[in-house]
């Protein structure tokens, strides 16, 4: 090839920065997949590398308001959230996301604390937590404040990571795995442990403290959906066909749902605006 055609395609040539384009991504490791999608919520599969956990969900505008008229319940709310974080600081052991069967997180931590007993883990494994969440739903018109499970199949469990102590959480009833790889689980970093903690800082402030602010920042969701509903598909490829629903998901409003396709009941996941109850 002769020295024109060579500075000819030296020209033309262009350097793509990959980085530049998707942003600077860091090398895959062993560090736990985070789905901010958590579209799906099917909690009995657990793959390779261990159950994903959507961390989006820790982004909540409700416990972050400010209100003019009652600095008083934000002041109370910020002092709670700051005891928090100073306790989080001085407690041993690191914390870890466990990954349960739909339905099953108290249970999960009930078998938890008492597998730490009766092993005599108590020197490993020092705390086990639901966080939960206040709310009110809005069912037919009709107001009912609730107490919710904040991150549905998940239970926090504060640890020190040893053969041990990963054998006894992991093999616990209902249990499907940690988040992280299989046998390397990842430990959250206090900002995160503070995020799923908050709502039930929050709740515990309002109840505390009558200040209209506190109750305001409750969420408030329209649930007209129950477990067993008949409901019509109105959106999407199953457009037109009845479906059973069988599992809900208030955080992400979506639905699991058992529709018939070719003589068969298949389970398929839906938003509440892809379905229509039938009256």
């Amino acid at each position: 090839m002769s020295t024109d055609s060579n500075e000819f395609e030296q020209e033309d040539r262009v350097e793509i920065d990959l980085n530049a384009a998707f942003g600077d991504t860091p090398e895959t490791s062993d560090d736990a997949g985070i789905n901010l999608d958590f579209a799906d919520f099917d909690t009995e599969e657990t793959t390779e590398s261990g159950p994903e956990l959507n961390l989006e969900v820790l982004a909540d505008d409700d416990t972050g308001e400010q209100d003019s008229d009652v600095p008083e319940a934000d002041e109370a709310l910020e002092k709670a959230l700051e005891e928090l974080r100073a306790d989080l600081r001085s407690k041993p052991g690191d914390w870890y996301v466990v990954h349960t069967y739909s339905g099953m997180e108290n249970r999960v931590k009930q078998n938890i604390d008492a597998r730490v007993v009766a092993l005599n883990l108590e020197d490993y494994i020092f705390e086990s937590l639901v966080p939960i969440e206040e709310a009110v739903e809005i069912r037919k018109g009709e107001k009912k404040n609730v107490t919710r499970t904040f991150m549905p199949s998940y239970v926090l469990v504060r640890m020190e990571l040893t053969d041990e102590s990963w054998s006894a959480v992991r093999h616990t009833a209902s249990v499907t795995g940690f988040v992280g790889h299989a046998n390397q689980p990842v430990p959250l970093s206090l900002e995160e442990v503070e995020g799923m903690l908050t709502p039930m800082v929050a709740a515990r402030v309002a109840a505390e403290s009558q200040a209209p602010a506190a109750r305001r920042r409750k969420k408030i969701e329209v649930v007209d959906y129950a477990v067993g509903d008949s409901v019509t598909v109105v959106d999407g490829p199953f457009a037109g066909v009845h479906a059973t629903l069988t599992e809900i998901n208030l955080h992400n409003q979506r639905v699991k749902a058992m529709v018939e396709i070719l003589g068969r009941e298949t389970p398929v996941d839906l938003t509440f605006a892809q379905i229509q109850k039938v009256s």
